[in-house]
């Protein structure tokens, strides 16, 4: 069966006349006999006799009737529904993002998308790192905001910018007095990191393991926050993303520019590869890479 070969039989069996039903289908009549006949074919019996002075339904078509109509308004909605969601007025995304990301530069983006598309529903799961990475691995997400993944696998990463460490101590140490911080300077401080298998984490001890035995470390914790937390009460000093600044000041913690060496790591959108982004996930796209790069410390004040 075919989507225009119900249309002509229901229009015939309303109006019990081929005329009738040419005229409301904008039809020619040959067009619409060669459509009953295709539907009468397909289905194995006549559904309508016809002679010259009347058109009436078989008992078949009698109770094809009804079943025509269900399937047509189930055929229109789901039509209607995907010009809505292909024209952004109706739909749902959804997005991971680590929590500094989703905490300083999203918001920006989302009022963005929201302003222009306020229809489309939108679900951000903020999450550490590497569930990230997990969530768009296993297609529970469209997209991830995060750090360029080591291994990419089946996943396309596109970087928006790329971030820098920095030093955070706490306001009352006299680390926070220096207009920068070096690396041999912080590795005198008790270090509260960030737990394994944090990407952080393990960048850090990548970076510095050829210079350094080992991090000094005095606490470790789960989330960002917890270790900007732990930094301004005076458990020890930390090294974060600059994408992290304003959290760690709004905490408490006080941030300085980090060298010797400058570690740095790529910030960016995580896509599935073999999957085609939504409308509203490309748009959303967009949104993110026109957002501005957040603000990073010089290197000397």
């Amino acid at each position: 069966m075919t989507v225009k070969q119900l249309r002509a039989f229901l229009a015939v069996a309303r109006t019990l006349s081929f005329t009738q039903a040419c005229d409301q289908l904008h039809m020619s009549q040959p067009a619409l006999s060669l459509a009953i006949k295709g539907l009468e074919e397909s289905l194995g019996g006549r559904l309508m006799i016809r002679t010259t002075r009347s058109v009436r339904l078989t008992p078949e078509g009698e109770s094809l009737v009804p079943l025509a109509k269900r399937l047509l308004a189930d055929w229109d909605n789901t039509e209607e529904l995907l010009r809505l969601r292909f024209t952004l007025q109706l739909g749902h995304l959804s997005l991971a993002a680590m929590p500094s990301f989703a905490a300083s530069l999203l918001p920006e983006a989302l009022n963005r998308f929201r302003r222009i598309h306020p229809r489309i529903n939108v679900t951000v799961h903020d999450v550490v790192n590497e569930q990230v990475i997990d969530m768009v691995r296993q297609r529970q997400v469209e997209l991830g905001i995060a750090f360029e993944p080591e291994a990419s696998g089946n996943l396309d990463f596109v970087p928006l910018y790329t971030d820098r460490f920095v030093a955070v101590v706490p306001p009352d140490s006299p680390l926070a007095q220096h207009s920068r911080l070096d690396w041999d300077t912080l590795m005198t401080r008790d270090f509260v990191a960030l737990q394994r298998p944090s990407m952080v984490r393990r960048l850090l001890e990548q970076q510095l393991g050829p210079r350094y035995a080992s991090l000094k470390i005095a606490c470790e914790a789960h989330q960002l926050a917890s270790v900007g937390r732990m930094v301004a009460s005076g458990l020890g000093v930390s090294a974060v993303p600059s994408l992290c600044i304003r959290q760690m000041h709004e905490i408490g913690a006080v941030c300085r520019p980090l060298v010797a060496p400058r570690i740095e790591r790529a910030v960016g959108l995580i896509t599935w590869n073999p999957h085609e982004l939504s409308v509203a996930a490309r748009v959303m796209v967009e949104m993110l890479e026109s957002i501005s790069v957040p603000p990073s410390l010089p290197d000397s004040e």
